[in-house]
């Protein structure tokens, strides 16, 4: 067993399954009202409690503004939208300051930024400029505006999303920025019966209608339960075996980060603790390693589609030896 500190006391068999039951709550109030798979909203409600942000890259119409405010609802948090076109300003995001003529002061105007569940919609469709001003808060949860720093509410959460297939009139997110996003997510078409009950409209749930199950402070605890979760060596190398080849690949002209290999451990805690687990397994590192890495390795042909990076995950997922049960190769 891998420990960082000796005062490291791993969770217990209860607390899992309190932690997991809150977790399922949550998804059971997002699948309500978002109706897209059950693994994609665990795997956001994942990205959510660990701190992280996600990239939904989806056509229109397939609801990634409802299951971003099914996220804020069941966390009792605020949601805010910026719908992101080439003439956005780094301000419209982030704020302004402006001189109020009664008090002579220079007063701090936030903007949507400022929220628990943050939607930047079309994100492609925005100045590279604009982009870069998601920077900061999205790696610090602080805004930076005249030299002063403005906190943002905690949780938070940036749900960014982009069409996969128009490609006029965009501006591709550099690498610095795609590695912000702790996991790209498709929400996909939804199955035949849950579409003709979006259709006909029945037993369909708003997100205002949903119970909150988490606050902040919960959240909080949950994210500190979640690294208490035993991280066993033979898994550590296995993500270093796993980030290893992929810097190696033929065919990857950059493999993931440092960080990539710290958000992949960071979220397969929380994933496991959501199984009401108290362990971390190969299967839970398998799992995660498309929405985690998937959108940072840069392929020879230049910029990556889903499809191309899976395909390319998939050959260093077959090439890698999973630990056994006792730290042998398998």
């Amino acid at each position: 067993m891998s420990t960082t500190t000796a005062e490291f006391v791993a969770i217990t068999g209860e607390e899992a399954v309190l932690a997991a039951d809150a977790f399922e709550r949550m998804a059971a109030g997002v699948g309500a009202v978002a109706r897209c798979a059950p693994a994609t909203v665990r795997l956001v409600l994942t990205a959510f409690a660990t701190g992280g942000h996600v990239l939904l890259e989806d056509l229109p119409g397939m609801g990634k503004t409802t299951l971003a405010r099914g996220l804020a609802a069941v966390t009792g948090g605020t949601v805010r939208r910026v719908q992101c076109t080439p003439d956005l300003l780094p301000s419209d995001i982030t704020g302004v300051t402006i001189f109020n003529d009664q008090t002579r002061e220079f007063e701090f105007h936030p903007g949507p930024v400022f929220a628990n569940v943050v939607i930047v919609d079309e994100i492609n469709r925005t100045s590279p400029k604009t982009q870069s001003a998601l920077l900061e808060v999205m790696q610090e949860t602080q805004v930076t505006v005249d030299g002063r720093a403005h906190p943002v509410p905690h949780p938070f959460l940036v749900v960014a999303t982009q069409n996969p297939v128009d490609l006029e009139g965009t501006f591709p997110l550099p690498e610095a920025q795609l590695d912000r996003f702790l996991m790209r997510l498709s929400l996909g078409y939804p199955g035949e019966e849950a579409e003709l009950s979006l259709m006909r409209g029945s037993d369909q749930t708003a997100p205002e209608d949903l119970a909150s199950v988490l606050g902040g402070t919960d959240f909080t605890r949950l994210a500190a339960a979640a690294q208490r979760v035993v991280f066993a060596d033979p898994v550590y190398e296995y993500v270093v075996r796993l980030a290893q080849r992929t810097r190696r690949h033929p065919r990857l002209r950059a493999g993931v980060s440092m960080r990539a290999s710290i958000a992949l451990c960071r979220a397969a805690r929380m994933y496991a603790l959501a199984d009401a687990r108290v362990y971390v397994t190969p299967e839970d590192i398998k799992t995660l390693a498309g929405p985690v890495w998937g959108h940072r390795l840069v392929p020879l042909s230049g910029a990556a589609t889903a499809q191309e990076t899976a395909v390319l995950l998939a050959d260093v997922l077959a090439e890698v030896p999973v630990p056994g049960p006792h730290g042998t190769r398998r």
